[in-house]
């Protein structure tokens, strides 16, 4: 009897007493798990914010030039090298913020990680070239990497053992609405682009990813360190072991679970960051044509209607050189090329936020299903699940995404099966680690990753350049790219199974 009552408590989502799994939380675990899941929505928002602003703000902050090819190809390969910058710091701030969320607690170290992230997406919004819109990058990327751990070790450490698992899952899909919220904001400056917006964008983007620092009063306030770690603090030969680095990689178990663990984070950062998140770049490139002849189009029955024969005459040359690849416009056409082009980069833009809505909607389903179905067959089949399904849905984006009809279905499945894999490490890094290093593991596999994980933009821009002979690309590239993910498939067979089992101590 007794097991016939683990297999339906395990099969229900009910605990061994029949209650189910969210019933076992009392206020103070909703309470931590919302702050906790706030703060990475916050930290996914400004992530987001950036893959939305990235191209408007690289036309604004590089210089022009002559050639309109050439320059858009330097859009694209100067925002690789701004995401490889952005992720680098976030590696870092991930390595010191994991060490110290060890050292100095949980609850303190994300108050200090949301404040960072926080300041210098605000700053970014005053970048005046590259180099320093760059700099500031990195510094938020600091905060950014450090909160991700700390987040879910605390979450980890709380939250009652069988409700862990769901907890963590729900965390981590969430951050879908981050990743929309950024999407309705971006969609909402495009409309006020297109219709004569006196500010950049892109700026007000960045100053609204100053707003998430109010949850660090929250934080400060209310929040309490988890009292396993609280409990290790009193061990002195445990404190003297707590984030540290050299017991991570002297110990042979945790230095396995470490180096494994990151090669199987490798796979889903380098595929998202490299590949996933241009995916709204391409939705541009494949809809410029058409929308842009649809402005120049109304344009065009504007001023014949006024009775402007010069006007009239400009935009149809305009027009025509819509269809011509990198045809260089004119002197004499610069003037009414700079007025029409808001009107074309904002609708752009409501494209790029249909995008990015579809692969979370997709993200949000997706990271759901990962912690149900890991909780049945187990995480490892359900992470090499996970991976193949990546691969194919990417390559098959990059490859097929033609018209924009195939936005509503073929751009979600990838976000279901790309971000599907985040929750895995949401759910399975804390699970590999003991107290005393837990947020120390869990930031090394996640974090660490995003070092070798920065070097894929500036891998996806030199693709770029060599394939610019073809149509598109971009799309050459992001095809190639995409078979990065079945990287995490040849760690997988030597890790460890964790499901059902107590957190190690």
């Amino acid at each position: 009897m007794h097991g016939l009552e683990e297999f339906r408590a395990d099969h229900n989502d009910l605990t061994p007493n029949g209650k189910a799994w969210w019933q076992e939380l009392n206020r103070y675990h909703w309470f931590v798990l919302i702050v906790a899941a706030l703060g990475w929505l916050f930290d996914c928002l400004d992530q987001q914010l950036f893959i939305l602003a990235r191209p408007a703000a690289m036309k604004e902050l590089l210089p022009k030039m002559d050639d309109p090819a050439a320059f858009d190809q330097a859009v694209k390969i100067y925002g690789n090298y701004a995401t490889s910058i952005f992720l680098a710091g976030w590696a870092l701030g991930g390595v010191v913020f994991g060490m110290l969320g060890d050292r100095w607690g949980r609850a303190k170290t994300m108050m200090i990680t949301i404040l960072l992230y926080s300041l210098f997406t605000g700053l970014s919004a005053l970048s005046t070239g590259f180099w320093d819109f760059a700099f500031y990058r990195f510094l938020t990327g600091l905060g950014v990497g450090g909160e991700f751990a700390v987040g879910v070790a605390l979450v980890a450490e709380v939250m009652p053992a069988r409700a862990r698992p769901r907890c963590l899952a729900l965390l981590q899909a969430l951050s879908a609405i981050g990743n929309i919220s950024a999407a309705f904001i971006n969609l909402g400056l495009g409309i006020a682009e297109e219709h004569g917006l006196p500010y950049s964008p892109w700026r007000i983007m960045f100053l609204i990813g100053a707003v998430p620092a109010l949850l660090a009063l929250v934080i400060r306030r209310r929040l309490k360190e988890p009292e396993q770690w609280k409990q290790a603090q009193l061990d002195d030969v445990v404190t003297k072991q707590l984030g540290s680095y050299t017991e991570l990689f002297r110990t042979p178990i945790w230095r396995k679970h470490a180096l494994l663990g990151l090669v199987l984070a490798c796979s889903g950062v380098i595929g998202l960051w490299a590949v996933g998140f241009f995916t709204p770049d391409l939705m541009r490139l494949v809809q410029r044509k058409g929308v842009a002849q649809q402005v120049y189009a109304e344009r065009i029955a504007k001023a014949e209607a006024a009775g402007e024969a010069d006007q009239v005459a400009q935009l149809k040359a305009l027009s025509e050189l819509e269809n011509q690849k990198g045809a260089k416009v004119p002197d004499e056409l610069m003037a009414m090329k700079k007025e029409v082009e808001p009107a074309i980069n904002g609708r752009l833009s409501k494209w790029g936020s249909y995008t990015s809505l579809m692969i979370n909607f997709g993200a949000f389903f997706g990271m759901f299903g990962f912690g149900w179905l890991s909780e049945r067959i187990g995480r490892k089949p359900t992470f090499a699940m996970g991976f193949v399904a990546a691969f194919l849905s990417t390559a098959g984006v990059f490859w097929f995404l033609r018209d924009f009809t195939q936005l509503f279905w073929l751009v979600p499945l990838m976000g279901f099966c790309q971000l599907s894999l985040f929750a895995g490490y949401a759910m399975y890094f804390p699970e590999l680690f003991p107290t005393r290093l837990r947020s120390t593991g869990t930031s090394f596999c996640y974090n660490v990753g995003r070092f070798l994980a920065a070097i894929g933009p500036i891998i996806q821009a030199e693709l770029i350049k060599y394939f610019a002979g073809a149509e598109e690309s971009l799309r050459s590239a992001g095809v190639v790219m995409s078979v990065v993910f079945l990287l995490g498939l040849v760690v997988l067979p030597f890790l460890p199974e964790t499901k059902g089992k107590p957190l190690p101590e």
